[in-house]
């Protein structure tokens, strides 16, 4: 008959115990996500930078469609304005 107060023992898994392989994960991931606290706040940074370029490039984008617009409009208005050209070979 067994124990039942035995502890079980640690399998083995190349050099090192499986235990050991879960501390390293534990504490892998611990600073994983510390580092990843730390590199939170450049990431949110670069964010508000990236917000901010994409709002300039947005007034400026309008801003040169608007003076298209603009020129578009006053080219149509002069060309409305003028009279039409004689026609070659008639005359009078």
């Amino acid at each position: 008959m067994r124990s039942a107060n035995r502890s079980k023992p640690h399998v083995e898994a190349g050099d090192h115990k499986m235990s050991d392989d879960r501390e390293l994960h534990r504490a892998a991931k611990a600073n994983r996500e510390r580092l990843a606290v730390a590199h939170r706040e450049v990431v949110l940074q670069e964010e508000a930078k990236n917000a901010v370029d994409i709002r300039e490039n947005m007034a400026r984008l309008k801003e040169l469609r608007l003076a298209k617009e603009a020129q578009e409009a006053r080219t149509k208005i002069s060309k409305a304005n003028q009279r039409p050209a004689p026609r070659p070979g008639r005359s009078r």
